[in-house]
């Protein structure tokens, strides 16, 4: 698998200039930003969230955790992970665990964690586990721009 089908096309129509690095095979995005030797806080990744009103995606670095009551709180709704089953369906042209964190690609409502916001280089994920998308922090403001910000992730310890 390359990069999707949907982003490609959300990053020419938003006219991004962004660069592909190929990396090993990773499960992780902290893996990802290990094996492609980037920063992994400058490594965006999405974790899918639904309630009674729908799908979220919450966009947080990949060396953090989301703080799920935290974020509930602030959005006033009752959120809980999506299941494997909605993710292959929601986002079919990525392979699983490794959806980009561009909502609005996929028509889908985002949060962005505030601790990306100083970052001056983003990379994601482009749909499969090999490809890393490389874009500055300006462009990537640019396609978070509908995005809902606040602070609701947590760094994880390395005591694990």
């Amino acid at each position: 698998m390359a990069i999707a089908i949907s982003v490609r096309q959300y990053l020419e129509d938003a006219d991004i200039e962004y660069h592909v690095t190929h990396h090993p095979r990773t499960v992780t995005s902290c893996q990802t930003a290990e094996t492609a030797k980037v920063p992994g806080d400058q490594v965006a990744k999405s974790v899918i969230l639904e309630d009674e009103q729908g799908y979220l995606m919450a966009v947080v670095p990949a060396t953090h955790h989301i703080q799920l009551g935290q974020l509930s709180r602030q959005l006033g709704r009752h959120l809980g992970l999506a299941t494997e089953r909605e993710l292959r369906t929601l986002f079919s042209d990525c392979e699983l665990g490794a959806i980009p964190p561009l909502g609005e690609a996929y028509h889908m409502e985002v949060v962005m964690d505030d601790s990306l916001a100083t970052c001056p280089d983003i990379y994601f994920e482009g749909g499969d586990h090999i490809d890393l998308i490389h874009v500055r922090h300006d462009d990537f403001r640019k396609l978070m721009r509908h995005a809902r910000h606040g602070l609701f992730s947590q760094e994880m310890s390395l005591s694990r």
